[in-house]
C-alpha cells in the first residue's frame, strides 16, 4: 500500500481520502500488531481535537480496535500532548490522536503514540501500512471481543501534570489565551489560573466548525492585537490540537517558535538544567537563532522539518530541549512530544522568575527578516526533479551569499512547496522568495 503517513501522522480531506473505513482499518492493524508482540489484549487511548468530522474516524477507530481484540478507551476532547503523557502515565499499550493540527476544520488527521508516549517510528508506521486492509482470519468471539469506554479523568490528570512540570508561579501576570477554538480551549485557561494568572480567553469557544478559523498559532495578529486591547502583560495562542504555541509581547510583537526557545535555551543553561549545553531545531529555524546560540556557547543540532526529527536527534545527542519555528517545542525532560500548554506555563514562568517583560526575554536573539511562501496546486512529489526550480533557488542563493539563505521543500502535511528565504532586510527576501515560488508553479502547477 502506498505510504499514507506523513510527519505527523495520516492526515487528509475528512470522509474524502481520510474515510471512517480507513481509521477501521488503522485501529484493527494497529491492535493486530500490537497483540502479534505478545499484549494479550491491548488497551488504546483515543483522543481528539473538537472538529465535526472527529466523531466519525472515532467510531471507525473504536470499531477497528474492538473487532481487533483490543479496548478502546475515549479521553475526550485534549490536546496531543495530553494523549501522549497519558498513554505513557496509564500503562496502556498505544495512544491516537484524531486531529488535523493547525489545518482546516474539513481536514483531520489520526496521529499513534507507543506505549511510552512516543510517535511511532518510520519502521513502525510500514509495518501498519502492510496490515492496512488485510482483516482477514478467525476474529475474537464473545469476551474476546474488545470493548470501549470512556475516561472522564483524563483532563484533570493531564492539568496537574502540566502545573507540576510547569513549577512556576505566574502570580500578577495577566495573559491572554487564544485557544484556535481547539482541544486546548478550556485546559490551557484552566493551566495557567492554577498557576496563579489572570486569564482572559480568545478563540476559546470551540462549537466544531470554528477550530482554526481566522485565529491559533497560524494567525498571530489575533493575539497580539488581543493583548493591545486588553492591556495584557503577554498572549498565547495554540493550534487545534494544542501541541504549538505562539505568544505576543505586551506591546503586541510576535514571538515565534525560535525566540521561545531561545529564551527556555538561555534560562535552562543558567539554571544549570541544559543538558550536554545544546538544543535541537530543524533546517527552518532563522539564522539569527543560531547566532544568538553561538553568543551564549550552546550547540545546535539541525534536523529536517518535523518534530519527530528533533525527537530522534534529541535522543540521540541526549538532549532535553528541541522545537520548531512554528512553536512546536519538545521539552524531554516532562514530555514525550510537543506540548503548547507545558511550553507556554514555563515560557511565563521565565518571565515571572526574572522579573523580565517578554520583549526584554525576547532580545536574546535578533530575527533576520524571513519571508515563507506556500506554493500550492503543484506536484510536490516531483519537486526534486525540478531542474529549472533548482536553477532558480542557485541563482538566488548566489545572489544572497552568506547574507541569508534559502530552503525549498515539500510540506510533508498538505499539497504544497514551502519557499523559504532569509536576507538582510525584508525587501531582498520577498523579492527572491516570489522568484523562486514562480518557478515552482511553472514547473510543477498540476
Amino acid at each position: 500500500m502506498a505510504r499514507i503517513f506523513g510527519t505527523d501522522g495520516v492526515r487528509g480531506l475528512a470522509n474524502d481520502n481520510l474515510t471512517p473505513e480507513l481509521a477501521l482499518d488503522i485501529g484493527f492493524a494497529l491492535v493486530t500488531v500490537l497483540r502479534e508482540e505478545g499484549v494479550n489484549r491491548p488497551e488504546l487511548l483515543i483522543g481528539r481535537d473538537p472538529r465535526w468530522s472527529g466523531l466519525m474516524l472515532l467510531a471507525g477507530l473504536v470499531a477497528g480496535i474492538t473487532s481487533a481484540g483490543g479496548d478502546a478507551v475515549d479521553l475526550g476532547i485534549l490536546p496531543t500532548p495530553a494523549v501522549a503523557h497519558l498513554t505513557e502515565a496509564n500503562g496502556a499499550s498505544a495512544g491516537l490522536v484524531i486531529s488535523a493540527s493547525h489545518n482546516p476544520m474539513s481536514d483531520n488527521g489520526i496521529k499513534v503514540f507507543g506505549h511510552d508516549g512516543f510517535k511511532l517510528t518510520d519502521a513502525e508506521e510500514d509495518r501498519l501500512l502492510d496490515l492496512l486492509g488485510s482483516r482477514t482470519g478467525k476474529r475474537p468471539q464473545g469476551t474476546d471481543v474488545g470493548r470501549m469506554r470512556i475516561d472522564h479523568r483524563s483532563r484533570e490528570r493531564y492539568i496537574g501534570h502540566v502545573v507540576a512540570a510547569a513549577g512556576a508561579d505566574l502570580e500578577g501576570l495577566r495573559v491572554v489565551v487564544d485557544g484556535a477554538n481547539g482541544a486546548a480551549s478550556d485546559v490551557s485557561p484552566e493551566v495557567l489560573r492554577r498557576l496563579g494568572a489572570e486569564v482572559i480567553e480568545v478563540a476559546c469557544r470551540p462549537d466544531g466548525a470554528n477550530i482554526n478559523d481566522g485565529v491559533g498559532s497560524t494567525y498571530p495578529d489575533v493575539i497580539a492585537k488581543a493583548v493591545l486591547e486588553h492591556g495584557a502583560d503577554v498572549g498565547i495562542a495554540h493550534d487545534g490540537d494544542a501541541d504549538r504555541v505562539i505568544a505576543a509581547t505586551a506591546g503586541g510583537e510576535e514571538v515565534d517558535g525560535d525566540l521561545i526557545l531561545a529564551i527556555l535555551a538561555q534560562a535552562a543553561q543558567q539554571a544549570g538544567t541544559l543538558s550536554n549545553n545544546a538544543v535541537a531545531t530543524t533546517v527552518m529555524t532563522n539564522l539569527g537563532f543560531r547566532q544568538a546560540m553561538d553568543r551564549l556557547g550552546i550547540g545546535v543540532i539541525e534536523t529536517k522539518v518535523g518534530d519527530r526529527y528533533v525527537l530522534a536527534a534529541m535522543k540521540e545527542h541526549g538532549l532535553v530541549l528541541g522545537g520548531e519555528q512554528s512553536g512546536h517545542l519538545i521539552a524531554l525532560d516532562c514530555a514525550t512530544t510537543g506540548d503548547g500548554v507545558l511550553t507556554a506555563a514555563r515560557l511565563l514562568g521565565t518571565m515571572t522568575a526574572t522579573h523580565r517583560s517578554l520583549a526584554d526575554l525576547a532580545t536574546v536573539m535578533t530575527r533576520l527578516p524571513q519571508v515563507l511562501v506556500n506554493v500550492r496546486d503543484v506536484a510536490k512529489a516531483q519537486l526534486d526533479k525540478a531542474d529549472a526550480v533548482w536553477a532558480a533557488v542557485h541563482a538566488e542563493e548566489a545572489l544572497l551569499g552568506d547574507q541569508g539563505r534559502v530552503l525549498v521543500r515539500p510540506s510533508g502535511t498538505e499539497q504544497l512547496v514551502r519557499v523559504m528565504v532569509e536576507a538582510p532586510t525584508q525587501a531582498d527576501a520577498q523579492a527572491s522568495a516570489d522568484r523562486i515560488a514562480r518557478a515552482v508553479t511553472a514547473e510543477l502547477a498540476i
